[in-house]
């Protein structure tokens, strides 16, 4: 498939071929920045998530408190509680939820800390659990911070149909029977 970005959409250049090798039409996917009020605001020049056709992008989240703005808890199971919760708000401001996260990318400021983080990480994500990668990454640019998490979620949006302009609406016709 050739993908090219525009400024409003995502367009699928060739979505499948034919059988007789000819493209179909071109499809187009909405695409929009989420912004959940429940959420940890961004903390620098970017988006809390992104909508992209049926996926929802979850950008780096931290344990940061949505009200205060500040570091919750000193624990890597706190914090890994609040990052998931930060998490959550976004993916619930546009529909989706935990279950639909497919893929979690997981940076931890001390890898010796992983398994405290995992068993927080196991009781609030559900079997089949999400492809994962877990790194250990320097995490200075917010002192105290132990663990960030992104993640990409699934989640098919269900939209009602849009009236067409112009368009008469259709009304039933009463049947044989209430005539």
């Amino acid at each position: 498939m050739i993908v090219s970005w525009e400024a409003a959409d995502i367009t699928a250049g060739v979505s499948g071929m034919t059988r007789n090798k000819e493209p179909r039409r071109h499809e187009k996917m909405a695409k929009y920045v989420i912004q959940a009020k429940s959420g940890a605001p961004p903390g620098g020049a970017y988006s809390q998530g992104w909508r992209a056709g049926d996926f929802v992008f979850v950008s780096g989240s931290g344990p940061i408190d949505p009200v205060h703005g500040g570091l919750v808890g000193d624990s890597i199971e706190q914090q890994t509680e609040q990052t998931i919760d930060n998490i959550v708000a976004i993916l619930v401001a546009d529909g989706a939820s935990l279950r639909d996260v497919v893929k979690v990318h997981a940076h931890l400021s001390d890898t010796s800390l992983f398994a405290r983080y995992n068993a927080v990480y196991a009781r609030r994500f559900s079997p089949p659990y999400p492809a994962r990668t877990t790194v250990g990454s320097d995490l200075g640019h917010t002192p105290g911070m132990l663990i960030e998490i992104d993640c990409v979620a699934y989640s098919v949006k269900k939209t009602s149909p849009k009236p067409v302009p112009g368009a008469k609406k259709k009304t039933k016709k009463a049947s044989r029977r209430n005539k």
